[in-house]
């Protein structure tokens, strides 16, 4: 827990004209993240251990929160929090509204990324991939397993769409809540789920002396050829990896 402290009692004593001047320390040499300690060279196994140490590490408040980058039809780039609710050999699956400005860029243009950072680890996960919307039964399954608060909020919240005030959104909910009555089961909303299947997944790991451990993995057309076993490395189940100056 001390790492995370010290952070915080830097970030509120510090001062904006300071930011140059701030340092985190990281990990030291005998820690490095090395190709040879990778046990199965496949990036959802080495994610799920990541993951698992997130898991297990207290200061991680929210292990799966994850930041989502589209491009609009124009080219513009946005940026926002999600939460990932699975990892499988598949890729990595969030939830939204489908009227939402990530749903509309990700209509556009499939393409995204996905930044994780468990800053107490001192590691961060780099996503690459294409999202396509999972099943109606599959976004409907998990829509009833979240709290019947959260189901009303979804269906209340046109997201990303103009209000006049927060008090239209207490006044829809209530409206929701008064057709439903208090066991009511809740209309799935045009809301679901997305699978990011990567073709590229980076694995960052800090150093204190700045020279950071970055793994990449890739995997799609073509990648197989360029195997040569000093700068891209055979991996598993149709990946290659290669180590990334920092």
């Amino acid at each position: 827990m001390r790492p995370l402290l010290i952070v915080r009692k830097m970030s509120q004593s510090a001062s904006i004209e300071q930011l140059s001047a701030l340092r985190m320390k990281y990990n030291e040499r005998k820690d490095a993240f090395l190709e040879q300690n990778i046990k199965v060279k496949d990036p959802f196994c080495l994610f799920r251990d990541w993951l698992d140490a997130a898991l297990n590490t207290k200061e991680i408040i929210e292990p799966n929160a994850a930041a989502l980058a589209t491009v609009d039809a124009s080219g513009k780039p946005s940026n926002r929090f999600v939460l990932v609710k699975e990892a499988s050999a598949e890729g990595f699956t969030f939830f939204t509204n489908y009227g939402s400005r990530k749903a509309e860029d990700i209509a556009c243009n499939a393409n995204v990324a996905i930044a994780i950072y468990w800053m107490p680890l001192r590691r961060s996960v780099r996503i690459e991939g294409i999202a396509e919307k999972i099943s109606r039964e599959a976004s409907l399954k998990y829509f009833h397993e979240r709290p019947r608060a959260s189901q009303i909020g979804a269906a209340a919240s046109p997201q990303s769409q103009r209000i006049p005030s927060r008090s239209y959104l207490d006044e829809v909910e209530a409206g929701i809540k008064a057709k439903l009555g208090a066991d009511g089961e809740v209309p799935l909303p045009n809301w679901g789920g997305y699978l990011v299947r990567p073709s590229v997944i980076e694995f960052w790991q800090g150093q204190t002396d700045r020279l950071h451990d970055r793994i990449r993995f890739r995997r799609g057309q073509g990648v197989a050829d360029e195997v040569d076993g000093q700068l891209v490395h055979k991996g598993e189940n149709g990946w290659v990896y290669e180590r990334l100056a920092p």
